[in-house]
């Protein structure tokens, strides 16, 4: 049995283009539609917890991000345009509109969650609802970085180093950085991860070309991302759509920011609240998440 009929009963995969590339997927489920990001260094597994349960009511999709997963990882350039939140945010326009769907309720965690903040901005007519999973906005991250911060998210600041370092670094023994890396985020190290799901972030990070593509997603945040999010604060673009903010207690968003203040300095309708759990909400608090996103997506 594949990964995906174990984790993802009744879902259908599916390879769909966009922007040039491949965008890999699942989709189950009856009813509105549903879009979820994951973030790094993961893929789509990390839903697995809840997206069969959710399809129960929606229509959901679960996809690789570029460079993630069994996703297409389209070649970069210095501007690193290529891996910048507005084109992942593009491609899931894309594949949403291939699916059927112009309009859609969305959640984002990590990276993920990145992803749905640009793609709010850039796309809001798509956009009904969307929930935030454990960040703050990018650009108050970057701006409000003090020792703690950049020693608890070390790894912003070393994926987006130039090329090659970080990409020679992680190569030399790629399990070990992703073990240690999602070993530390969590509120009881590697346990509170599916060993099948596990497995799959193996598979898929152990890609040498997924390593590049997930380090040029850093280097976009740390450059045209931020130009991006610059030029939306002065124009005084904001999230319009309700937007619902859920981080762990445990984590480094829940004790170094104002989630709350944060996203509603960016969004014009915010709730939310912490849940008790380290980074990973999904897969450590899935009750407590599942029955937040079932409240707040109708």
């Amino acid at each position: 049995m594949s990964a995906d009929a174990a984790l993802f009963p009744g879902f259908t995969p599916r390879l769909v283009a966009a922007q040039g590339t491949s965008i890999h997927c699942v989709v189950g489920g009856e009813g509105p539609p549903l879009l979820l990001l994951h973030g790094y260094p993961q893929t789509h597994a990390m839903w697995h917890r809840v997206a069969p349960r959710l399809s129960a009511s929606f229509t959901v999709v679960c996809p690789d991000l570029r460079g993630y997963g069994d996703s297409g990882k389209p070649a970069s350039d210095a501007s690193h345009a290529a891996y910048s939140k507005r084109a992942m945010a593009q491609d899931m326009v894309e594949v949403m509109r291939e699916l059927g769907f112009a309009r859609f309720r969305l959640v984002g965690h990590d990276r993920g969650g990145r992803v749905a903040h640009r793609l709010c901005l850039d796309h809001p007519q798509c956009v009904e609802r969307v929930a935030v999973l454990d960040i703050s906005p990018t650009r108050r991250m970057f701006r409000g970085t003090d020792l703690a911060f950049a020693a608890a998210y070390y790894h912003w600041f070393f994926l987006s180093q130039p090329f090659d370092l970080p990409e020679r670094l992680i190569g030399g023994d790629p399990l070990f950085y992703l073990r240690r890396k999602m070993g530390g985020w969590g509120s009881a190290g590697l346990s509170i991860f599916d060993a099948r799901a596990l497995a799959e972030y193996e598979r898929c990070f152990a890609n040498a070309a997924t390593i590049h593509a997930t380090c040029e997603d850093y280097r976009a945040a740390a450059t045209i991302d931020l130009a991006h999010d610059d030029a939306d604060f002065a124009a005084g673009r904001k999230v319009a759509c309700p937007l619902l903010a859920l981080w762990g207690e445990r984590g480094v968003v829940g004790t170094q920011f104002d989630c709350l203040a944060d996203w509603r300095e960016v969004a014009l309708d915010v709730r939310g609240r912490a849940l008790p759990s380290g980074h990973y909400l999904a897969e450590e608090a899935a009750e407590e998440t599942l029955a937040e996103l079932v409240a707040f997506l109708g």
